[in-house]
């Protein structure tokens, strides 16, 4: 049966992120023919509104606000709570982002639905929407399917793949009003630990330090090696407990958990804890002096070596390659 499905597109520095597109995609495949609406939160966000249909979007929801100019899990639950009861759709999708696990369970609990959280991929078997998401970090995976109430899921970024954008498409983009009262919290700046570049939950290619860094100045040949690959660069936690950088940077159980197309570690030794954050790396390439190292057991490439000597060698043929290409 075709449904209407709503999905939150996130927005951060003014541009809509990739895990946007990823959950349209996702809510098509729940629509099955129906609906697909997205909707937008934020001060000023009508010119993304465009954008959101030429990747899948049927029309788009505006809601502007100046309590919506940052981000606080009041605001955003009266406002998505407030579109719902105006929509009534059968699904919501929207990602599992640090906004999307903070007001999703908010959203669930106000409507009284269930909540298929971190998402990996969906399928649509006859009338059932069947979601795939780990369990026990990451080790095995289980089959969730709504059999009642709303279709609400959030979706685990760079796992569903986006539809071609397509620039001809065209939907209706209408703006609504909300009435936001009563809020607890209150942003009055925002200080950014770290500079801008590719967020490590969407980046295709991360290459991660470890211990084995040894310091902060240690992150820089492996920062050049990313810049060469467009990717980002990551941490365990050990490297951050050892202040050779920000938290901001761990992977892992209690960090990021990311999925990119390419995951170079070097001088990590593969602490559970780690792996449970990138083993579902599409390939892993590990970088360790230590033969024995736990990292090279789940690793699809293995080089061992000191990292100091083996970066930087990989940084210049890397470039080589990409200049004759």
């Amino acid at each position: 049966m075709a449904k209407k499905v709503l999905v939150l597109g996130e927005i951060r520095d003014g541009e809509l992120r990739n895990v946007s597109f990823e959950a349209v995609a996702a809510a098509r495949l729940v629509a099955n023919g129906g609906e697909v609406v997205g909707l937008l939160l934020g001060e000023s966000v009508s010119s993304l509104a465009n954008e959101l249909i030429q990747y899948g979007a049927d029309r788009v929801i505006t809601v502007e606000n100046a309590d919506l100019k940052a981000y606080t899990p009041d605001a955003y639950s009266q406002a998505i709570l407030q579109v719902i009861d105006a929509e009534k759709p059968e699904g919501f999708i929207l990602g599992h982002t640090a906004i999307g696990k903070d007001v999703s369970p908010r959203i669930a609990a106000k409507i009284k639905s269930g909540l298929v959280s971190d998402a990996v991929s969906l399928e649509v078997v006859g009338e059932e929407v069947i979601f795939t998401r780990p369990i026990y970090s990451g080790k095995a995976f289980e089959k969730k399917v709504v059999q009642d109430g709303i279709v609400f899921a959030s979706i685990r970024p760079n796992n569903i793949t986006p539809l071609e954008k397509d620039e001809s498409r065209t939907g209706d983009v209408t703006s609504m009003d909300v009435e936001i009262k009563d809020l607890r919290t209150i942003i009055k700046d925002i200080v950014r630990k770290t500079a801008g570049g590719i967020d490590l939950s969407e980046a295709k290619v991360i290459v991660a330090g470890g211990r084995g860094v040894k310091s902060e100045d240690g992150f820089k040949p492996l920062q050049e090696l990313a810049d060469v690959l467009g990717g980002a660069v990551g941490a365990s936690r050990g490297a951050c407990d050892a202040e050779y950088c920000d938290y901001s940077l761990q992977i892992g159980q209690t960090g990021k958990v990311v999925t990119p197309d390419l995951y170079i570690a070097c001088g990590i030794s593969g602490a559970i804890q780690h792996v449970a954050g990138m083993s579902n790396s599409k390939v892993i390439v590990a970088i360790n002096k230590d033969p024995e190292a736990t990292i090279f057991s789940i690793a699809d490439y293995g080089i061992v070596g000191d990292l100091f000597e083996v970066v930087p060698l990989l940084t210049e043929e890397l470039k080589n390659v990409i200049v004759k290409a």
